[in-house]
């Protein structure tokens, strides 16, 4: 396989400059350990790895060392949302550099401490963003690169298009990954055309025989389009990218009046955080992996209008690879 030279790529020490973005619920070790095993690199969701999938997390990030030993990376998702929240998480990177992996994404926060700790094991730090003001912080707090979260992005989506935020971004010198949109080979040849150093993509690896996502799932992947991808703010208090079902019709996609309330106040907007995520982590966990197709609460981005089959992640990585 050949190697792309982009800044991302020679960093990371890949082959091929292409994150198998973290997923709640969906990131189950096969799938991190295949893209990485494929030449490009899967990031841990420790969420996903111990609640959804049941692993102690060192045990986890081992057997994912079983799989593979090339690189992968750990989510820290750094958001002061409780005391109790924050210790666990760095506990986890803490065990996450013990346990050899030494690039991070940071999200939802100041990256300033995980920053610290990383550097100073020789590792790296990328930061997602969805417009400056935070590219801003992530570049104060010492990041090494960006994800650019755009606005066809699966999870937490951004408002602007990856033309924008590359715009909007570059002057900062610091390596861009494009988020969003990414569901074949051909998107994945106009990001980089575009400048950026790589792409993170989710939805398509949901779409792989490595994941344990339920069939019904990835069936609705392969059948939706771009159209039916809409926004709902009943998962997290803010919008989330998810496919339309008689589910999400059925419950609709605004914050009810009582939560919108709660969500505007500096307090009280953690505490209904806290409530939404409770919540969706239990609903978005047995929605995936439900058999049935009868709990259809699933998330996905607008990359699925160009997603049709399911493959093994490593057949992607390689049709990826071909086109460098």
């Amino acid at each position: 396989m050949t190697r792309a030279h982009t800044a991302f790529s020679r960093q990371a020490g890949i082959d091929v400059p292409l994150i198998c973005g973290p997923m709640y619920p969906c990131s189950n070790p096969e799938l991190v350990a295949a893209v990485s095993e494929a030449g490009g690199i899967g990031i841990v969701q420790p969420l996903s790895l111990t609640y959804v999938h049941g692993y102690d997390f060192r045990e986890g990030l081992r057997y994912i060392r079983q799989l593979t030993g090339k690189p992968i990376g750990m989510n820290a998702l750094i958001e002061q949302s409780s005391k109790k929240y924050h210790q666990r998480m760095q506990e986890w990177v803490d065990i996450a550099l013990e346990e050899g992996v030494y690039f991070f994404v940071t999200s939802l926060g100041k990256p300033d401490w995980v920053v610290k700790c990383v550097h100073a094991a020789g590792g790296l730090v990328y930061h997602d963003v969805t417009e400056r003001k935070w590219a801003e912080k992530g570049l104060a707090g010492g990041v090494d690169g960006l994800i650019a979260v755009n606005n066809r992005a699966g999870g937490h989506a951004g408002g602007k298009s990856a033309e924008q935020l590359y715009a909007e971004l570059e002057d900062l010198k610091l390596p861009l990954i494009c988020a969003g949109g990414i569901g074949n080979e051909v998107d994945f040849v106009e990001a980089l055309k575009l400048g950026y150093a790589g792409v993170q993509m989710g939805t398509r690896f949901i779409a792989t025989e490595e994941c344990t996502a339920s069939d019904s799932y990835k069936k609705a992947i392969l059948d939706a389009k771009e159209k039916d991808i809409v926004h709902s703010e009943r998962i997290t208090g803010v919008p989330v990218a998810v496919i339309k079902t008689a589910f999400i019709e059925r419950v609709g996609l605004k914050a009810g009046l009582f939560a919108r309330w709660m969500l505007k106040g500096h307090k009280t907007k953690r505490i209904m955080r806290m409530v939404y995520a409770l919540r969706s982590l239990y609903q978005l966990k047995h929605a995936s992996l439900d058999k049935t197709g009868r709990k259809d609460y699933w998330q996905a981005g607008k990359s699925v209008e160009h997603i049709d089959m399911v493959e093994p992640a490593e057949t992607i990585v390689q049709r990826f690879s071909d086109k460098l």
